[in-house]
């Protein structure tokens, strides 16, 4: 495997948190439903909006929002059954897009039966080993045992990834998820929680059964190359430059996203994640929408001309494509809504276009960063790549602005707006606009 090299490198991300796409009840009440069925309704949008993989938060079996599992190998019943999600699967595959699952393996929940028989059974258990649990202590619950939960929430139960069972355990989950389902790859929930010889046995395990399988784990803070790299991940949730997206336009200094992104991807040897592909956002489930943390709403479409220009990997959450509106300070839940069906606008068919300008361009998937035009409210990004040169342009201010820099070419495609822009002269950016120009 090309580690230089993996289709996650040039994809563009749909996510969906299927529990709230689907209006499933926040407690699981046992019920099945086919809920999950509702994506075959969405795929056309999916494809249609130039988006090549989806990224599913958890859609197996557990105690309420997902991440606390009761059964890696079924589908929670309130989406439906197994087989109604290989149809899923399937139907996603046939329109050419792959599919990655939310892989929770740091903890459990509750309802996880060897957790409960341990809590029954206490000594005797034969599973008081896949927990880190005193027998000499209590829990919030009353359970007559302590055990530690992630981060102090104990409806999460945390998982002994060092027990060889533990392991087997969720790599024969794994192994079906992708003999099954057919799934291309896995988001690691809160990956800078997990053992790291667990993620490399995870690499070696999925490699050996798929070889192009990709591997994403969820990162915040700290350096992420600890954990991508040829070992481990393939690539990780770019939250370092996720605040700079939105607070760069309101407070129009586009000299903090731009910083970021030369510090962390520029030419120089010391920039700290060359070459690295992470995963770009402007929201996702656990973060307010953009369109919601935005002072004005006529910045949209210049996040996303951002999104999609700078290194690494796009993600559109369900909703945002058209600007869905909620807050943080709302609760999760308003985060992770049902629509009725998807809608259409403007901002829409620009994320149509961006998408496919980056499929269509190596340099935005592999290219190198460099910032030849930078003011409080404008900015030019330029990406190289085996002899394509795109730059990537927006102008945050309510004024006309004309850029003069040396492109190194005459001419070139303007893959947002249609049409060739002639460099000549300086380059015209008019008020509230954004440009991707390939140069020919």
């Amino acid at each position: 495997m090309d580690n230089n090299r993996n289709w996650g490198y040039e994809a563009v991300f749909y996510q969906i948190y299927p529990l709230g796409f689907c209006d499933a009840p926040f407690e699981n009440d046992g019920i099945p439903e086919h809920r999950i069925l509702k994506v075959l309704d969405w795929a056309d949008h999916i494809a249609s909006l130039g988006c090549n993989a989806v990224y599913f938060s958890p859609v197996f079996e557990s105690d309420t929002h997902g991440y606390n599992t009761r059964d890696f190998k079924r589908i929670d019943t309130r989406l439906g059954t197994n087989e109604d999600f290989k149809q899923v699967c399937d139907a996603l595959h046939k329109k050419g897009i792959r599919v990655v699952l939310d892989g929770v393996f740091n903890h459990v929940g509750r309802g996880f039966p060897q957790f409960r028989d341990v809590c029954e059974k206490k000594w005797d258990s034969p599973f008081k080993d896949w927990f880190h649990i005193s027998f000499d202590g209590n829990s919030n619950y009353n359970d007559g045992l302590w055990y530690e939960g992630w981060e102090g929430h104990y409806d999460l139960v945390k998982l002994n990834l060092r027990n060889p069972a533990v392991v087997d355990h969720i790599f024969d989950a794994v192994r079906y998820w992708i003999e099954y389902f057919g799934i291309d790859g896995i988001r690691l929930d809160v990956a800078y929680s997990l053992d790291f010889d667990f993620l490399k046995n995870l690499r070696r395990f999925t490699e050996g059964l798929k070889p192009d399988f990709f591997l994403i784990g969820e990162l915040l803070h700290g350096d992420y190359s600890r954990w991508v790299n040829p070992e481990m991940l393939h690539s990780a949730t770019n939250y370092e430059c996720y605040k700079g997206l939105y607070s760069s336009f309101n407070s129009m200094n586009m000299f903090e996203i731009c910083h970021s992104l030369k510090n962390r991807f520029g030419p120089e040897q010391w920039c700290q994640y060359r070459g690295m592909h992470l995963l770009c956002f402007a929201d996702n489930h656990d973060v307010t929408r953009i369109a919601s943390i935005l002072s004005n709403p006529a910045h949209l479409p210049l996040v996303y001309t951002i999104l999609f220009g700078m290194p690494g990997i796009p993600c559109i959450y369900y909703g945002s494509e058209w600007g869905a509106q909620a807050h943080k300070n709302q609760g999760d839940p308003a985060l992770r809504p049902c629509f009725d069906k998807p809608e259409e606008n403007d901002l829409t068919e620009l994320i149509r276009r961006l998408a496919h300008a980056h499929r269509e361009c190596k340099a935005l998937c592999y290219g190198d960063l460099k910032v030849p035009v930078l003011t409080n409210q404008q900015c030019i990004i330029q990406r190289d790549c085996d002899g394509e040169r795109v730059f990537v342009a927006v102008n945050a201010s309510d004024q006309p602005y004309t850029a003069h820099f040396d492109a190194g070419y005459g001419l070139a495609d303007d893959l947002v707006i249609g049409g060739t822009h002639d460099f000549g002269g300086g380059s015209l950016l008019e008020p509230l606009s954004c440009h991707i120009w390939r140069c020919k």
